[in-house]
């Protein structure tokens, strides 16, 4: 190990956080960007489930909710792409290019963003579960060791937490609502728990033991199911609710929640631009994204001049 390394290394042990213009090994800037920008990806492609609900949502507050929301996680793409810009900067990537990627199906983002939202109900499933589960993956993330993600990161949970509280929320409602809209939340739950399972990750695929020794990660995988599912079983089964698992439950020796095989194979598949709304939801970034072209090369020309 060299020198240089070595004390890189000690900066981690102490409990230091580094900033975008520290010296930092090649290595630990490409395990960073990797995290951020599928982050970014996902905060970009997670606002499109629940747009297509803006104009359906069902009376003036919850459409003003909503769109509030997708607002935000725009925003919060925004963010994101700028820490991006920082680490990939020594590398000549730009975030044009990092989006160039995402709309050719060459980058990732998050599993539970391919999948349709066929009734209000997904609406509120999304907003508390998917939400929740977000939460306990950035949670764990404000203790990285990247400053400037770090900092992003305080305000993207606190406003994950109000998201979180807007699909309780409409669950809440649903769930003490007439038959048909327990059942219309019933169907949603049993749509959304595998890929909720997915959401974290296969075990034992939480990336380069690097990525823990340098704090960039600072739980595994199955730490943050685990995490999910102690939060949010119980809080389901409260509700009525039945949880699409048979061999879900509780073991009291090791402390953890057991579950039955939820389909590596069809995670897989999705993260690798399988899913079932994959092709139409990145078609309709760029569809975006040309229609934008003539504000962009505006900005630029009043910006030169």
């Amino acid at each position: 190990m060299d020198a240089d390394l070595k004390a890189f290394e000690a900066r981690i042990a102490r409990g230091e956080l580094i900033e975008a213009d520290d010296e930092m090994p090649d290595a630990y800037r490409r395990q960073c960007l990797r995290l951020v920008v599928i982050h970014a990806n996902s905060e970009l492609m997670g606002a499109l489930p629940e747009r297509e609900w803006i104009p359906r949502a069902p009376g003036l507050q919850r459409k003003l909710a909503i769109l509030s929301k997708v607002q935000d996680e725009i925003g919060h793409a925004q963010m994101i792409y700028r820490v991006a810009e920082d680490l990939a900067a020594p590398f000549g990537t730009t975030r044009e290019d990092m989006l160039d990627d995402l709309l050719s199906g060459n980058a990732k983002f998050h599993n539970v963003f391919s999948y349709p939202a066929p009734t209000w109900a997904d609406v509120g499933i999304i907003a508390w579960l998917v939400d929740g589960a977000a939460l306990e993956t950035q949670g764990a993330l404000l203790r990285t060791s990247y400053a400037p993600y770090a900092r992003i990161l305080r305000r993207i949970c606190a406003e994950e937490a109000v998201h979180l509280k807007h699909g309780e929320d409409i669950v809440l409602t649903l769930a003490g609502g007439t038959p048909a809209q327990r059942a219309m939340l019933q169907d949603a739950l049993a749509r959304w728990w595998r890929p909720l399972l997915h959401f974290f990750g296969p075990p034992g695929e939480s990336g380069n033991k690097d990525a823990f020794r340098w704090r960039i990660r600072t739980a595994s995988n199955e730490e943050l199911r685990q995490g999910f599912l102690r939060k949010y079983v119980p809080k389901i089964q409260r509700l009525g609710l039945t949880i699409p698992d048979p061999e879900l439950r509780f073991h009291r020796e090791s402390g953890l929640w057991l579950y039955g095989d939820p389909d590596w194979d069809e995670f897989w598949r999705v993260v690798n631009g399988g899913g079932l709304r994959t092709a139409e939801r990145l078609n309709l970034r760029r569809l975006s994204r040309d229609e934008q072209v003539w504000v962009v090369a505006a900005m630029g020309r009043e910006s030169a001049a």
